[in-house]
């Protein structure tokens, strides 16, 4: 089990909800509830200041991929919205 280094300082984390009418598109941010950033993931903790701290995780998890929820204190992805595509549309 790998560890997750979670920095509550650093929150709320903004995910890509969305994109702009039209080209060229601007993302749209919002922020996940009870959220904090997890900041480095290694093999094994070592002292870090507060307010820090460490928390298990799975092998999969990646820094600044997931986030850390305050109030489930669970580690999860953060998904974004697909940038738009254009295919099969065809500009006159």
């Amino acid at each position: 089990m790998k560890k997750a280094l979670i920095s509550p300082n650093e929150s709320p984390i903004q995910y890509t909800s969305g994109w702009g009418d039209k080209p060229p598109y601007k993302e749209v941010y919002s922020n996940y509830p009870n959220s904090c950033r997890v900041a480095e993931v290694c093999d094994t903790e070592f002292e870090v200041a507060q307010p820090l701290f460490w928390v298990d995780c799975a092998d999969d998890v990646l820094a600044d991929q997931f986030y850390y929820d305050t109030v489930t204190q669970v580690i999860n992805p953060i998904v974004n919205v697909p940038y738009p595509t254009t295919n099969g549309v065809q500009s006159v």
